[in-house]
């Protein structure tokens, strides 16, 4: 048997890549993270309040109160579930100071509505046995079932001369989390904030199908009607530029004016919107309307999705003292998410560029694919479906 030719070979490496791109989109249709709970805690001397935000999806994965089976849940099917969501809870959460345990108990239950869907919003109340210098927080919701879970922990640490902010995120490999409750160092903040933006850009399904719709013609020249591969690299290189470097300027700019308070836009509106450009951008592929310049749209557009990177900003929070750091560290994370992308896709376009295999399945067939399931996210966001 003949080895495979260099081009087939690629060909399949990046249909097998635009295939787990879709089926990652497809999957994330519902929400913008694949499953993420969201802690929020304040201490002031021993004292201990805060809640704790979990998807009624992933609720009913922990506690199965779905007593129907209809996989909706209901407030009364909640309410009937409120022991077992409790003792479920305080397995999963364990806080110590000093070696000693603190106390906590849930306190309300009620329904709040996020963009990702409807979530359980349940308050937490307690104390440690004294005033810690450092807290030590077990986290285990979902871990042995779901390995894609995450808890993400805002941590308020009120003092006399100081609130101190901190910001932590538990996964499968990080479960217990020491914070020390002075203020935490500038480093620790840069590079927590560096690593969440190069995550939020990797598992965002909706930013990486516009990127993918804008790098995918970068390889081919409009001409007489039909697309046809790109005779030189350097033009191609430059259209990779300008439209990466236009996306990026373009969230830099509401990413900060949102992140700062200067400027907000509503979630349901900002995550409508971003669905509704990835609609448009993968469509001008088939049906082009805009063939040069298309570093415009990738700026226009990317004002937009700054608002939707924002907005997980807004659920971590900025460190008291460390915001602006903070800011650039996660603008520089996602830009670093955006160019491995970009590193990925690029040499194998350009060395199928020619190839009929390119133009019409990974580039019509896939932009079509691409359209879809954005039409598919616009009408859930916004409410049609």
């Amino acid at each position: 048997m003949k080895p495979a030719r260099p081009a087939y070979a690629g060909a399949r490496l990046l249909a097998r890549i635009l295939a787990a791109a879709l089926l990652l989109a497809a999957g994330a249709a519902q929400a913008h993270r694949p499953s993420d709970a969201f802690l929020t805690l304040e201490i002031t001397g021993a004292q201990l309040h805060g809640q704790w935000e979990i998807a009624l999806r992933d609720l009913d994965v922990v506690v199965a109160i779905d007593a129907d089976g209809d996989r909706s849940l209901t407030w009364g099917e909640l309410k009937a579930g409120r022991a077992a969501i409790d003792e479920a809870l305080s397995g999963a959460l364990k806080i110590e100071a000093g070696g000693h345990a603190c106390a906590l108990r849930t306190t309300e239950l009620m329904v709040n509505v996020r963009v990702e869907g409807r979530f359980a919003w349940i308050g937490l109340a307690g104390e440690c046995p004294a005033a810690p210098e450092a807290l030590t927080l077990e986290y285990s919701l979902l871990f042995d079932v779901d390995p894609t879970h995450r808890g993400i922990l805002v941590l308020n640490a009120a003092g006399a001369a100081h609130t101190a902010a901190h910001t932590a995120v538990f996964e499968p490999g990080t479960r217990k989390i020491t914070l020390q409750l002075a203020a935490p160092s500038r480093w620790r903040a840069f590079t927590d904030y560096l690593r969440e933006g190069i995550h939020h850009i990797l598992i965002g399904a909706d930013h990486i199908l516009f990127l993918l719709s804008l790098l995918l013609p970068c390889v081919l020249i409009r001409s007489a009607g039909r697309w046809r591969g790109a005779e030189r690299l350097a033009p191609a290189l430059g259209d990779v530029v300008a439209v990466v470097t236009a996306f990026t300027a373009a969230h830099s700019i509401t990413l900060t004016l949102a992140a700062l308070g200067v400027l907000r836009l509503p979630t349901s509106l900002t995550e409508s919107a971003i669905a509704l450009s990835v609609v448009l951008a993968a469509l001008n592929n088939v049906w082009p309307v805009v063939t040069r310049g298309r570093w415009a749209v990738a700026f226009a557009f990317g004002l937009v999705h700054g608002f939707g990177f924002a907005s997980v900003l807004g659920e971590l929070g900025l460190p008291a003292g460390a915001r602006l750091l903070a800011l650039v560290a996660f603008n520089l994370g996602v830009e670093i998410g955006q160019l491995t992308i970009v590193a990925i896709t690029l040499p194998m376009a350009w060395v199928l560029r020619n190839s009929a295999f390119y133009r019409r399945v990974v580039f019509t067939a896939g932009s079509l694919v691409i359209a879809a399931v954005a039409a598919w996210w616009f009408a859930q966001r916004s409410g049609l479906l």
